[in-house]
């Protein structure tokens, strides 16, 4: 990849960053009242319009829309996020605090919702039994269909009261990670599995699969050699977009087993009203899915030498993955021949 390429893409993620945070400012303007009001304006508390006027102008609410974003603009690229209308602390400090938490969440649950994948699609495609396959390509849809919370409902009943394995309170920092990790991994390994199964599927309808198999390649080094790398790609996309989802849809999943994190954060901005936090979630939140998705468009030519060599761009469109497909025929009959002499092929095939 050239660094022109590079460049153009790390100025289109600039400019997601931008347009996300334009629209986080200006949907949470437009909401009825602010937080302040929400915070102060109760009667109870005795404050005198004066003072509530004094209030809203420590934290420039009475500014003009338009110079109220520029501000915030300025503050945000210096790394002042401002401070927590609710709590009065700096919303770093409340992110610094929250995001560790969430970040190692999402990451093990990737990491397993990924494996739980593989394992459902490749036995899909080549497990022993037409009943273990159909049982298998069933499992995607199942898992897209349950709810989040549903699913940690149960975890809980199961593996904390019925099981006794993991106490509900006193757990360990481990074994605190397990069931939110199991809830969050298997919705996200469902539409992983599904790109890949069809990925797969679509691989071994070209060409080069029925030449390589002629050769007498058995189904290990079929799939291994030239199934799978063929069929990573659209996988490895939408793999970086869940992660996206993970940190950013974390909201139910921390609720549900009373985590600290960004979710728990963010339920408690909603309530509040928080203005100042939940611009500064919602700019992380982009800026973690815009990072990831960068360095996974980035990956496909170290994932692929011929990306290297044509240096054309790769997405995660039908287009790209027929044309990957059809380029990895050519590719994968001159490997077969270049190391004929080192594979002994045999009525058995190729172990």
């Amino acid at each position: 990849m050239t660094s022109t390429a590079v460049l153009r893409r790390v100025g289109q993620a600039i400019l997601v960053l931008a347009l996300a945070y334009t629209a986080a400012f200006v949907l949470l303007a437009a909401l009825p009242g602010d937080a302040v009001m929400a915070r102060y304006g109760n009667p109870d508390l005795g404050l005198s319009p004066d003072q509530l006027a004094e209030i809203r102008a420590s934290y420039g609410i009475d500014q003009p829309l338009i110079l109220r974003y520029f501000d915030s603009i300025g503050a945000f690229l210096t790394g002042d996020l401002g401070y927590s209308v609710q709590s009065g602390a700096a919303v770093s400090t409340l992110l610094a605090e929250a995001l560790p938490g969430t970040l190692t969440l999402a990451s093990i649950a990737l990491v397993g919702a990924v494996f739980l994948a593989v394992v459902i699609a490749f036995t899909a495609s080549y497990g022993k039994g037409r009943w273990l396959r159909r049982v298998f390509r069933n499992l995607p849809p199942l898992f897209v269909s349950l709810p989040v919370f549903w699913i940690g409902i149960v975890l809980i009943q199961i593996f904390s009261f019925q099981l006794g394995l993991i106490p509900v309170i006193g757990a360990s920092d481990t074994q605190a990670l397990v069931l939110p990790a199991l809830t969050l991994m298997i919705p996200i390994a469902a539409p992983l599995a599904q790109v890949f199964l069809r990925s797969i599927d679509e691989v071994r309808e070209q060409p080069f699969v029925s030449v390589v198999r002629a050769r007498g390649a058995g189904t290990s080094w079929l799939l291994w050699r030239n199934v799978a790398p063929n069929a990573l790609l659209p996988a490895l996309t939408m793999a970086g977009l869940l992660f996206g989802e993970l940190v950013g849809g974390a909201i139910v999943t921390e609720t549900v087993f009373g985590r600290v994190g960004i979710g728990s954060l963010t339920a408690q901005a909603v309530a509040n009203r928080d203005t100042p936090v939940l611009l500064a979630v919602v700019v992380i939140a982009a800026a973690i899915f815009v990072t990831i998705n960068l360095a996974v468009d980035l990956l496909y030519p170290v994932l692929d030498a011929r990306l290297r060599q044509s240096g054309r761009r790769v997405g995660g469109s039908a287009k790209r993955r027929a044309g990957s497909a059809r380029s990895g025929s050519a590719t994968a009959s001159t490997q077969l021949e270049s190391s004929e002499t080192e594979i002994p092929v045999s009525s058995g095939g190729i172990s």
